[in-house]
């Protein structure tokens, strides 16, 4: 496992205020708010990088669409002035959004990355960075997603969903790690 280099920039992506609306349905890891506020309090404190990505839809109806309140930042995670924030479009953090070229123009080689939707924007974003040679670190503890059926109607508890996502990442993108050892690889 890597340990976090002092420039590790921690990606929040989507921590906004949509992803309470009831439509999106049942969650697993409840606490993942309070372990990415934890996260952001040590990043803070150390003055390390911190980007925040926030998704605009497109799609008519979405809680995430321009003008609603549900593309506000949850206020416990909102961006401090100096902090970087990145609006998407598409799930992936890194498709026509400027955060390649904002991160190597900073020298910034490693990512920490949280939030939502695990297997939609938390991995896709983690396959790019990881395609574009960062080093990547996934806080498994610091995101979550939610129940989701599959193209035959079957149910799947978001826990198993969250579960296949981390392994899908950990395959050739990232390395996994819970944030109680992030924050201790911090020192």
């Amino acid at each position: 496992m890597p340990s976090i280099k002092a420039n590790a920039a921690l990606i929040i992506i989507d921590m906004q205020k949509g992803m309470s609306d009831p439509k999106l349905g049942r969650r697993n890891n409840p606490d993942a708010e309070l372990n990415i506020q934890r996260l952001l309090d040590s990043w803070r404190q150390a003055q390390r990088p911190v980007v925040h990505i926030r998704h605009i839809s497109r799609t008519a109806g979405s809680v995430f669409s321009p003008g609603q309140t549900g593309c506000e930042f949850q206020d416990a995670l909102a961006p401090l002035a100096l902090e970087h924030v990145v609006e998407k479009n598409v799930p992936d953090a890194f498709a026509n959004s400027g955060l390649e070229r904002w991160l190597r123009t900073r020298s910034i080689q490693q990512l920490v990355i949280a939030g939502v939707v695990t297997n939609n924007s938390v991995e896709s974003s983690v396959r790019a960075a990881g395609c574009l040679g960062f080093d990547t670190i996934v806080a498994a503890s610091a995101c979550y997603t939610f129940d989701q059926k599959d193209l035959t109607g079957r149910l799947w508890p978001a826990e198993d969903v969250h579960a296949l996502s981390l392994a899908n990442m950990a395959m050739d993108y990232a390395s996994v790690m819970d944030v109680n050892r992030i924050l201790a690889e911090l020192g």
